[in-house]
């Protein structure tokens, strides 16, 4: 199973003081951190987050990931997309792999 999401939080907590340029990069920094403490494969990219495992586990790092970020802001804000294909692993470079040879047939 792959998912791909976003956390990021909205709203300042009582105690925090905003960033002057309203950058959210602490709070995906510690995000970040939970899912590369889980020794599962992952890609961060500007946008995303992907990460590849079994459904409990994925979910699990998730919710991790959710909670780095509640410190952050009174609310957070998570978008979630789930590739649910049992009995694939290594598809978070598999599919790449394959989108590339296909870019490279398509040219020839």
């Amino acid at each position: 199973m792959l998912i791909a999401f976003s956390v990021a939080p909205s709203g300042a907590p009582a105690d925090a003081i905003p960033a002057a340029d309203g950058s959210v990069h602490d709070a995906v920094a510690a995000a970040v951190r939970v899912v590369r403490e889980s020794g599962l494969p992952h890609r961060t990219t500007s946008m995303f987050t992907e990460v590849e495992g079994e459904w409990d586990e994925l979910m699990a790092v998730v919710k991790g990931a959710v909670d780095a970020v509640q410190p952050f802001g009174s609310r957070v804000s998570l978008v979630l997309k789930a590739d649910i294909r049992p009995g694939r692993t290594g598809e978070i470079d598999g599919k790449i792999e394959r989108l590339e040879r296909a870019i490279e047939d398509a040219g020839e």
